[in-house]
This record gives structure tokens, C-alpha cells and sequence, in this order.
């Protein structure tokens, strides 16, 4: 099972937050808290109503391969705290399903489910609430790190393998899958089973992810079908 992230917020993102004095907070969660108020797109996250700045990245992920269109049907794995789902409906999708470990606050149109993923039957129960086969799968699924770069290698990759193997085993003909990766992090057999089933498969880094991070997306778009 992916253990929950620590700390944060009730959604598992540490966000919107205030800056306490050096006594309340680590010297790191002090770091965390300055970037987050002085950066950009967080700024402008809190002030047009997105969950998280992640909203921005989709956004951008959108305007170039345009995966969202009016009707879509969408799954959203990793929702948490839901910024990816409120993005989906803001730009046309009829039917969004989000699943986390964490708790997401309810979104209008939407139906966030808490669980595990990675368990058997999670993946049948989300397409049974989606109510077909999706337009797009997203995952902005996530380990815990514990700064061993080996273990937590094979732990990105197994979620990114995990959410591959769902979008093919369920998108519609046509549909577009995003996934987190990060730069140095091969996808090893990811990319062949991507390039095998999409007609275009590239990587991508937003300018809402932050410079000093090897946060990318993987993007396949034009699934061939089953």
C-alpha cells in the first residue's frame, strides 16, 4: 500500500499557510513556507480559487496537446487536493472521478473517492462510477521519498507502471494520458508499452514546476485502442 504523505493539510498539500514564528516551525518547514508564499503561481492559485498551483501545470499540459474537451470523460489518480479535477470541469469534462489515499474536500460535479489505489478493485470501482471508458487518465501519483535514490527510483516507476497499465487497459480509442516523472528517473519499459499504444508520447516540463525541481510529465496522446 502508498502510505499517505505526513503533514500538510487535511488533503495531504501544505498550503495557503501563514508564516510562524522560527520557535513554531523547523528551519526547513520555515524554507517550505517563505518559497510558498513568495512564489507566483501559488499567489495566483489562492487568488483565483485553484486548490493548488499544480492547476497551472495541467493547464499548460492542455493548451499544447488539448486533452480536455467538452464531454470528456476523466480520471484523475493522485487527485488530491483536487486542483487537476477542478481544471478538468473548468474546461468541459462531463464526468470527472478522482481517487487518493487522502481525503478531498468535495468538488461540484465531481466524485472523489478515498482509497488505495493500488488495491484490487479500486480501478473497476472508478470506472463503474465514471460511468465508461475514459477520454483521459491523469496521475500526479506520488511516493513518499526517503532519500535513498534507488528505492525511491522504483517507487516512482511503479506508480507511473501502475496508472500506465490502467490507461490501457481502459481509455477509449483516441484518448491521452498524463503522468508524473522525474528528470534522471528512467520509465524503462513505461515508455515502450506508452509508445507501443499512443501515437505520440513526449516529455514535458512546466513553467509551473519549479526550476530548482526534476519534476516533468510524461504525455501520451492518440491512444490506438485495444
Amino acid at each position: 500500500m502508498v502510505r499517505p504523505p505526513s503533514g500538510g493539510d487535511p488533503a495531504g498539500r501544505k498550503q495557503g499557510v501563514k508564516l510562524k514564528t522560527g520557535a513554531d516551525k523547523t528551519l526547513s518547514s520555515q524554507a517550505w513556507i517563505k518559497r510558498q508564499l513568495a512564489d507566483p503561481f501559488s499567489e495566483r492559485a489562492r487568488a483565483e480559487g485553484w486548490r493548488s498551483r499544480a492547476a497551472f501545470k495541467l493547464m499548460e499540459i492542455d493548451d499544447r496537446f488539448h486533452l480536455i474537451r467538452k464531454g470528456s470523460r476523466v480520471v484523475d489518480l493522485g487527485a488530491a487536493p483536487g486542483g487537476w479535477v477542478q481544471v478538468a470541469l473548468k474546461r468541459g469534462a462531463s464526468a470527472v472521478v478522482g481517487v487518493d489515499l487522502l481525503p478531498v474536500e468535495p468538488i461540484e460535479g465531481a466524485t472523489l473517492v478515498q482509497a488505495d489505489f493500488t488495491e484490487p478493485g479500486v480501478d473497476d470501482r472508478l470506472i463503474a462510477l465514471l460511468g465508461g471508458a475514459p477520454d483521459l487518465v491523469m496521475s500526479d501519483m506520488a511516493h513518499n521519498t526517503i532519500g535513498h535514490r534507488a528505492t525511491d527510483h522504483l517507487k516512482i516507476i511503479a506508480l507511473i507502471e501502475i496508472a500506465a497499465d490502467f490507461a490501457v487497459r481502459t481509455l477509449k480509442p483516441g484518448g491521452a494520458f498524463v503522468t508524473k516523472n522525474f528528470q534522471g528517473d528512467s520509465a524503462g519499459e513505461v515508455l515502450n508499452l506508452l509508445k507501443a499504444n499512443f501515437e505520440q508520447v513526449k516529455y514535458v516540463k512546466p513553467k509551473a514546476s519549479r526550476t530548482d525541481s526534476s519534476e516533468v510529465y510524461l504525455v501520451a496522446t492518440g491512444f490506438r485502442g485495444r
